[in-house]
């Protein structure tokens, strides 16, 4: 289980890496735009995302 769970945190570090690695300028205005959100604005955009995740490994596995 460890193995499968570093293999997805070097997966997520790849992904996470490729926009500010491609496109930089429109990775720096995506985080400025989400340093001015509200909090409830970017819980959203965690549970969302949380939830999007849990969905994915549902249908995947």
């Amino acid at each position: 289980m460890g193995a499968s769970l570093l293999t997805a945190f070097a997966l997520m570090l790849i992904i996470e890496g490729i926009l500010p690695f491609v496109a930089p300028a429109a990775w720096r205005e995506t985080f400025l735009r989400l340093a001015t959100m509200a909090d409830g604005q970017i819980r959203f955009v965690g549970l969302t995302s949380m939830l999007i995740g849990v969905a994915l490994l549902f249908i995947f596995h």
